[in-house]
């Protein structure tokens, strides 16, 4: 299939099977926010149910205090519950 062909989500699928992103990451690659990014990747890992294939999902981490127990690992927190700091990582996907 050519890429032209493909949609945004077969083209996130294809790319994460090949790299781990972040959510800015695929906005920018795909031309996409990192809002509309994560609801694709949420649709992908739907779609990879019926496969063999997993999304792996590295959580958000607080950079300040190492806190990563986030009640949604695929969401982009604007800051940590623990020590209210900033400074969290996003969550990184990758299909395996």
């Amino acid at each position: 299939m050519r890429e032209a062909d493909e949609t945004t989500r077969e083209r996130i699928a294809a790319h994460l099977r090949e790299t781990a992103a972040s959510p800015s990451a695929l906005a920018v690659e795909f031309d996409v926010t990192a809002g509309v990014a994560i609801d694709h990747v949420r649709h992908v890992a739907e779609s990879l149910s019926a496969s063999d294939e997993q999304l792996l999902v590295a959580p958000p981490e607080c950079s300040d205090c190492g806190f990563s127990d986030f009640d949604d690992p695929a969401n982009r927190p604007s800051r940590c519950p623990e020590c209210k700091s900033e400074a969290v990582e996003q969550p990184t996907f990758r299909i395996e």
